[in-house]
């Protein structure tokens, strides 16, 4: 048997790709597909765009189509973001650990990242005061709805202490959704709360599929133009068929019911981990696909990913997510990647290794 992947997340549920074969028939049959091989504009399509402001409104973020743009996934909508916002050199308040995809595209556009410390239960908004008094932050860099690593949902008193805070230093937040659809019902997104000053940015690729590389940004107006910029610079627009697939998949239902799947997967896929992990210290979300695993100080963490290694399973420490030098002892298990017959097993092995290791 090959390794198993517990380092990343690709959660697919059965179907999926019956789903992409009859969507690109319905656009060879009737898609306009002369326009499709033309360039699209920047942002995207104002139709297409009115299709991804309708999805907002299910997450709780009221935008119209003017203010939402067509991206090439997330990562890219981060990029555009912090690119039309900031200058090499500002200095942006990020939770101590954070998504490292953020942190190297930090690195790469030469930002200065001040790591705010955190909580199991949220970042330490009274120590982000404290950074923003001594330090002169230009933004802060949020995932208040199902973090990755940790997995928390921030409660409405801590979003509004947030934007409190961004109001009074006049920062802007980047709001980082994609794990949000895992989450039924959760507080206002920040975009909602303070949309004056947040870009909210989240994607395709956890809800429906990574391979399909499209993301969008909901901005407020003033930064539109910027952004669109930054798309032209950075990747010209989105091509047209993925979006037009990407829209029509909003339209007739397709990704919300694909988001009650994998709301359903993760859940089952935790409660396995909670079986096979019973007795080690857990940091999850019950919804989400994965796991913070704190490790006794004395269980070095690439010990246990050493010997996980030597059994053929592929974990993370906690290096990749820590902004800090100070680096926890902790793993981070992706639930996301393997089918659950195997995820018994390879918890299962997890929870003897960490044990032996201790």
């Amino acid at each position: 048997a090959g390794m198993l992947d517990l380092n990343y997340n690709y959660p697919s549920v059965p179907g999926q790709a019956e789903l992409l074969r009859s969507a690109l028939r319905q656009l060879a049959l009737s898609g306009d597909l002369e326009s499709l091989l033309r360039y699209q504009p920047h942002g995207g399509r104002l139709h297409e765009r009115a299709s991804f402001a309708r999805h907002l409104q299910t997450r709780g973020l009221n935008v119209p189509a003017e203010q939402v743009l067509i991206v090439n996934g997330a990562q890219h909508g981060l990029t555009v973001a912090l690119m039309s916002l900031l200058q090499p050199g500002d200095v942006i308040a990020v939770d101590g650990l954070t998504y490292p995809g953020f942190k190297a595209l930090a690195l790469a556009l030469h930002l200065e990242v001040l790591p705010i410390p955190v909580t199991e239960s949220g970042p330490d908004l009274d120590a982000l005061e404290q950074l923003c008094r001594s330090r002169s932050v230009r933004a802060i860099y949020s995932m208040p709805t199902l973090h990755n690593p940790l997995g928390w949902v921030m409660s409405l008193e801590q979003r509004q202490q947030l934007v409190a805070i961004a109001r009074k230093y006049d920062l802007h937040i980047i709001e980082d959704a994609a794990y949000a659809f895992l989450v039924e019902n959760p507080p206002p997104p920040l975009a909602e709360l303070a949309p004056e000053r947040t870009v909210y940015v989240s994607g395709l690729s956890k809800n429906v599929a990574a391979g399909l590389r499209v993301g969008f940004v909901a901005a407020p107006p003033q930064t539109i133009a910027a952004l669109e910029r930054m798309i032209r610079v950075t990747a010209w627009n989105t091509p047209g068929i993925m979006t037009s697939i990407a829209s029509a998949w909003l339209d007739d239902g397709t990704v919300s019911r694909l988001e009650v799947q994998k709301r359903q997967d993760a859940q089952a896929r935790q409660i396995i981990a909670d079986e096979q992990l019973a007795g080690l210290h857990r940091v999850r979300h019950p919804f989400s696909y994965f796991v913070w695993l704190p490790l006794a100080e004395d269980a070095r963490a690439e010990q246990v990913v050493t010997a996980l290694l030597r059994e053929q399973i592929s974990v993370s420490t906690a290096q990749p997510f820590a902004v800090s030098t100070h680096v926890p002892h902790a793993i981070r298990l992706a639930l996301g990647s393997v089918d659950m017959g195997a995820l018994r097993g390879a918890l299962a092995k997890v929870k003897w290794v960490v044990e032996a290791c201790t």
